[in-house]
């Protein structure tokens, strides 16, 4: 009953998480679209940066947008800031409930790092409140401020190292959705500890009859570039869980790393373009980067594809052996593994011809990577996977 109620938790979860997401991340498109695309105002209108129309669904629309805040404030404001807060919950919540309720599943890795539950947990807690206070204290200090350029390489930095870091201590996979929590955390943050107490601060401004101070628009709108800069390679590690090829890879950082640069370059050629100041080279760039990058991955699969199947014939029944000892566990129609009542993507072992059927698949977590089993909770011995993989390599004989 628990997993059950877990699962829906997980699902709704989840599915809030995405739509908001896509919500937050298509509002930050917009405005950098729009920002970039303002232009020199109409003579009279005064204190305005910048002006734009435009047309869509049959409507014409006029923004203006004001160098600093309007001398008036409008009865109705409307403040872009829900979507980013309900996908930092729905995200903290879904990080707690699948890495830090199955820690020892998705979390903890005993051959990774000997770590208990609570150190785990403590460890990915504190990643990301560290690296808030971090990132934020760098670019509020005045050494950030004036050196923006080498401040952005620092964070840069950090972050590899974070991912570095996290990969000696969990999965892969919570690895690389740490990083990415961290980004997330730091987008959110950025919203609501930045972003929008700025803003309000010029509206009290210009209510109190003071002066507001344009410094204080300027770093919103650095933190809101950041954002920008940061939604892709947020998404590719939320996408790279169905990928274990990337995070089960054994230098799995280097993936995360080398794919969240392309996807970086590539929100910078948009953002180029859209201000009129089009480059190519982010790009070539980026297709570069990611080419390389899966090859690098990819190339000891390939040699193994090639290499001829050496030692003696492995049969089925060894074969069906270490899946029952190692797999079955949680791929059957009854689980006996502590919280999975049904096999995890409706995938089972119980007869040859499933166990054949999904060949390709027990060969991407098992064998190319070392995914499965989870944490190799069942200590599947390396040994084990090259009896699979040669069986797999010589037809994935059931007779």
């Amino acid at each position: 009953m628990e997993t059950i109620i877990l699962d829906w938790l997980n699902l709704v979860v989840r599915w809030t998480h995405v739509i908001t997401g896509i919500a937050w991340i298509g509002s930050s498109f917009f405005f950098m679209w729009l920002d970039a695309h303002l232009e020199k105002p109409a003579p009279g209108k005064e204190g305005v940066e910048g002006e734009l129309w435009m047309v869509h669904s049959g409507g014409f629309y006029e923004v203006d947008k004001f160098q600093v805040v309007p001398s008036a404030i409008p009865r109705t404001l409307h403040w872009f800031k829900w979507e980013a807060g309900f996908t930092g919950i729905s995200g903290v919540i879904l990080l707690a409930i699948v890495y830090y309720l199955g820690a020892e599943a998705f979390l903890i890795d005993t051959e990774v790092a000997d770590l208990t539950r609570l150190q785990a947990v403590g460890i990915g807690i504190g990643t990301l409140v560290v690296g808030w206070v971090a990132y934020d204290s760098l670019f509020a200090s005045k050494f950030g401020q004036a050196n923006m350029l080498l401040a952005n390489t620092i964070s840069v930095i950090v972050i590899c190292l974070v991912a570095v870091g996290l990969s000696q201590l969990f999965t892969g996979r919570a690895a690389y959705i740490h990083v990415g929590g961290l980004i997330g955390i730091v987008m959110v943050l950025n919203v609501f500890g930045r972003i929008i107490p700025a803003q309000r601060n010029l509206i009290a401004a210009r209510n109190a009859g003071d002066e507001p101070d344009p410094t204080l628009g300027k770093r919103a709108k650095q933190r809101s570039v950041h954002n920008n800069y940061l939604t892709l390679p947020v998404l590719f590690i939320m996408l790279s869980t169905h990928y274990p090829a990337t995070f089960g890879h054994p230098q799995g950082w280097v993936l995360l790393i080398a794919i969240s640069v392309s996807g970086a370059l590539v929100r910078h050629w948009f953002n180029l373009r859209n201000a009129s100041t089009p480059a190519l080279w982010p790009i070539p760039a980026a297709v570069v980067i990611f080419l390389i990058t899966a090859g690098w991955a990819s190339f000891p699969t390939i040699q193994a594809e090639r290499a001829a199947v050496t030692g003696d014939k492995v049969e089925f029944t060894e074969v069906r052996a270490i899946i029952d000892a190692r797999c079955s566990v949680c791929h059957a129609a009854r689980p006996t593994y502590e919280g999975f009542d049904v096999p995890p993507k409706g995938i089972s072992f119980d007869d040859a011809a499933d166990i054949r059927k999904h060949a390709s698949a027990i060969k991407k977590t098992s064998i190319d990577t070392d995914t499965m089993p989870l944490g190799n909770e069942t200590k599947m011995t390396p040994e084990e996977r090259q009896a699979l993989g040669a069986w797999i390599r010589a037809g994935a004989n059931i007779e």
